[in-house]
């Protein structure tokens, strides 16, 4: 996978550069800020971009309107914003068109260095991954009373691995839990929320979390 690193902190783009290039993947460039990224990605074509959200100049949304800009103009290159932050303002303007070839992550979770590779190959494939805790200020805000009231713990648990695009036989290991039973609380949520379960698949269940949310009104600008 060729990637490109878009962050001002030279420490963290040089550590991830590195912790990248060592799971073997190319970084074909790493940048301080967006000025140039058009540039770099009509030459370098990578695979997926990575961008922090707070940039120069003005350190607010930088990253956000650099993936929006990335997707209009090279729609088949995937996006993964990482942030120190979860805000779900940020996260309704990128997903407001869509999911696809989207992600939105935490930088304290790079460390977990497979996890990240295996996000960054469902969005560079054009699917998504979404951090938990991102799914949870989304959840919050799609109406005064926070749609999570509606859940029990378990199954808020449940639905945070499902947005971190994990299996049901990755969400039974994580929680210690039969597949039988991860069905169970899978079909809760959807009742329960409610979402569509038609397709199974890591990213129609992510899609389907952002599908509800959007129909709420939360993703829109």
């Amino acid at each position: 996978m060729r990637v490109v690193l878009v962050d001002d902190s030279v420490l963290f783009r040089r550590g991830l550069a590195g912790l990248l290039t060592a799971a073997g993947l190319d970084v074909v460039a790493d940048l301080a800020d967006p000025a140039a990224l058009d540039a770099v990605l009509a030459t370098a074509r990578p695979d997926l971009v990575i961008l922090d959200i707070r940039m120069p100049p003005t350190h607010t949304d930088e990253g956000i309107r650099a993936a929006l800009s990335v997707k209009q103009a090279f729609p088949g290159v995937g996006v993964l914003v990482l942030s120190t932050y979860a805000e779900g303002v940020w996260a309704r303007r990128l997903f407001a068109d869509g999911a696809n070839g989207l992600g939105y992550l935490l930088k304290d979770r790079v460390d977990d260095v497979p996890a990240l590779v295996d996000a960054m190959e469902r969005i560079a494939g054009g699917g998504t991954a979404v951090d938990q805790e991102v799914v949870v200020r989304l959840l919050e805000n799609t109406n005064r009373t926070s749609a999570l009231a509606v859940l029990t713990e378990r199954e808020h648990d449940v639905l945070a691995l499902m947005a971190e695009g994990r299996s049901n036989i990755g969400i039974g290991k994580a929680l210690h839990l039969s597949a039988r039973t991860v069905e169970s609380y899978i079909a809760a949520i959807f009742a329960k929320l409610p979402l569509q379960a038609e397709d199974n698949t890591q990213n129609r269940r992510v899609l389907s979390v952002l599908s509800y949310l959007h129909e709420m009104g939360s993703l829109r600008a």
